[in-house]
């Protein structure tokens, strides 16, 4: 399920060539979720590492997380601890 939720964010990713040629990614559905990279393949691989915390963050605070073309994450209603 989680790595399902990431295929469908990383689908969703928009890559933006910055002036200083390195590369910036975000998911619109996702807010807060920004990756950069020296390169396409480093900015992705940042992506997938922020999307992780997002989730990872949203969990421990009892956050809702949205649905990506029907892949959910469902979050209790009390917060919890992740290790």
């Amino acid at each position: 399920m989680f790595s399902e939720y990431i295929r469908a964010a990383l689908s969703r990713a928009k890559y933006e060539s910055l002036e200083d040629d390195s590369y910036m990614a975000t998911v619109a559905s996702l807010p807060g979720v920004i990756a950069t990279g020296e390169t396409i393949e480093n900015c992705r691989d940042d992506l997938i590492e922020v999307i992780e915390e997002w989730v990872a963050i949203r969990l421990q605070r009892g956050f809702a997380i949205p649905a990506l073309d029907g892949h959910t994450i469902d979050v209790s209603g009390e917060p919890m601890a992740i290790v």
